[in-house]
C-alpha cells in the first residue's frame, strides 16, 4: 500500500503526538510524585507504605507498563485509522 505524503505525515503527527502525551504523564509519575511533590505525598499512607516511598520505589514502574499497554492498544487504532492494520 502506499501513502501519500500527507497521508504519511498525518500518522506520524498522530504517533508523535501519542508519545509525547505518555512521555508526559510517566515524567510526572516518575519525577515529579517521586521527587518535587514526595513530602506532600508522603503525609498519604497505603498499605502502611508512604505514598511517595511507593512512586518513588514503584509507582512509576506501575505506571511505565500500563503505557506500553496502553500505546500496544492506541496505535493499533491508529494504524486501522489510516489502513495499516495487521493481517
Amino acid at each position: 500500500m502506499s501513502f501519500s505524503k500527507e497521508q504519511a505525515a498525518a500518522y506520524w503527527q498522530a504517533n508523535i503526538k501519542l508519545v509525547l502525551k505518555l512521555l508526559v504523564i510517566w515524567f510526572v509519575s516518575a519525577y515529579c510524585c517521586g521527587i518535587l511533590f514526595v513530602d506532600l505525598l508522603n503525609t498519604i499512607q497505603i498499605g502502611g507504605y508512604k505514598l511517595g516511598f511507593w512512586f518513588a520505589q514503584q509507582g512509576a514502574m506501575y505506571i511505565f507498563v500500563a503505557l506500553v499497554f496502553y500505546y500496544a492498544k492506541r496505535i493499533g487504532q491508529i494504524d486501522r485509522e489510516f489502513g495499516l492494520e495487521e493481517e
